[in-house]
């Protein structure tokens, strides 16, 4: 039974999930910790927190631990994965399809353009999601941040060197 939930959820996530993974935390926390209680906000900001340094896409990979943290089961990361990637599928064979022939259609245009405040908003929800009394950002937070964002913007240093410096950094401070 867990596992149908677990595909009925997780499409529903896939489905309604416009603007990729972050925009889909608000409603996969909604799910596994509000609705169904398959974990707890703190385990599920954890869960973030490891979908966003590994590879992928954090939605899928969100996906991926929650099926099995909720199952103890490779299946449960399958499925959750697969249910979660199924109506993007679903949508972009329609859309490709007839995308051709509407492509210079004014109606068309507009529901792209209309698409994309509300994709800022539900990842500007995420965001206000994952501030919460357990996740609180301190000063030492926002330094590290700083730093990193100053060194990969304005110094041009690489990223995935700038990750690794600030795990470094939140290890010695933390």
């Amino acid at each position: 039974m867990i596992y149908l939930q677990l595909f009925i959820s997780f499409f529903k996530i896939g489905l309604f999930g416009f603007g990729g993974g972050y925009a889909m935390l608000p409603l996969i926390q909604n799910e596994v910790v509000d609705k169904h209680g398959w974990m707890t906000l703190q385990e599920f900001t954890d869960i973030v927190a490891v979908s966003q340094m590994t590879p992928g896409p954090i939605g899928i990979n969100s996906a991926t631990y929650v099926g099995y943290t909720a199952t103890q089961s490779i299946w449960g990361s399958v499925i959750a994965t697969f249910a979660v990637c199924l109506p993007s599928f679903i949508i972009v064979l329609l859309i490709v399809r007839s995308y051709k022939k509407f492509r210079t259609n004014k109606y068309v245009n507009d529901a792209f353009k209309g698409l994309r405040p509300a994709t800022v908003g539900l990842i500007a929800a995420a965001a206000l999601l994952l501030m919460n009394q357990e996740n609180f950002i301190d000063y030492k937070s926002i330094i590290i941040f700083v730093v990193a964002f100053v060194a990969t913007m304005f110094l041009k240093l690489h990223p995935i060197l700038m990750i690794l410096l600030a795990a470094v950094a939140g290890l010695i401070i933390y």
